[in-house]
């Protein structure tokens, strides 16, 4: 896909890396599946860059605008399921 994801300038170029792996990681769920401990610790990452839950509600929004993608719905799911499990928005 042909979009560009929601960044901070206020990022340094480390988290910036790392949020990019989180929204790939959101991505991956969608497009095929991840796993959930795997998908947790991008999740915990970027909570680390944004803690900030009005930040995350724009930032997902932005990227839902873009992507059509939910950041929010994709960590509810992961947060459901069990350790061990695949997470997959297809389902």
């Amino acid at each position: 896909m042909e979009y560009q994801y929601p960044l901070s300038m206020d990022w340094s170029t480390e988290e910036i890396i790392d949020a990019v792996k989180f929204y790939e990681a959101v991505e991956k769920a969608y497009e095929k599946s991840i796993e959930r401990e795997e998908f947790m610790n991008y999740y915990k990452r970027f909570k680390e860059i944004v803690p900030g839950k009005a930040e995350e509600k724009t930032i997902d929004r932005e990227f839902q605008e873009m992507s059509g993608y939910s950041i929010f719905r994709t960590q509810k799911k992961a947060r459901e399921s069990a350790p061990g499990d695949k997470i997959s928005m297809t389902k």
